[in-house]
């Protein structure tokens, strides 16, 4: 088993090596204002800033979290006085809403019905997606969630709109 500390958005390995291919996925969009809900109770909302789905594969280490949370809080997509996309999230001080979402690891390439066994099980998920939220809040910006293995109702005011999605195995090689 390998341990991953999320310092400051730095990772540093502890032990042994990594498992399996890592296809942790993240869609992320530039929000004026988000909210989640569970049984009609708002359970976290932000102003302005960024919605991040998450999906958590089989095999996903802690250096895909890292990887994926330092790439989104420093993603340059806020515009600037010029109106070009030159300020992260860091720089505008933007809030964060993370829900975490399966169904971004859907197989649609046979049939017509999605699999999901690409998808982490939950007691495997769930502890990665915990370590994703930390490395997020370790950025020194606010941070709400969803509730893992909820049914939520997401109200998003896409802000552009601008939608980005982002997966882990395009890590450069300071995050293998």
């Amino acid at each position: 088993m390998q341990v991953w500390y999320c310092v400051k958005l730095a990772c540093t390995p502890a032990l042994a090596e990594l498992h399996g291919v890592s296809i942790m996925k993240a869609l992320v969009q530039r929000v004026t204002k988000a909210s989640v809900a569970i049984d009609n109770e708002v359970v976290g909302a932000i102003g302005q800033g960024l919605v991040i789905f998450v999906g958590v594969a089989r095999g996903d280490s802690e250096k895909d979290a890292v990887y994926l949370a330092d790439k989104i809080v420093n993603l340059r997509i806020f515009p600037d006085d010029a109106g070009k996309f030159n300020l992260s999230a860091l720089d505008v001080g933007g809030e964060l809403l993370v829900v975490s979402q399966f169904t971004l690891l859907a197989d649609t390439r046979k049939g017509r019905r999605p699999s999901f066994e690409n998808a982490a099980p939950p007691d495997e998920a769930g502890p990665k997606f915990d370590f994703f939220v930390s490395c997020l809040r370790n950025s020194g910006l606010r941070v709400e969630t969803g509730r893992f293995q909820q049914y939520m109702l997401v109200e998003i005011y896409n802000d552009g709109p601008v939608t980005i999605v982002l997966d882990s195995k395009e890590r450069p090689s300071r995050f293998q």
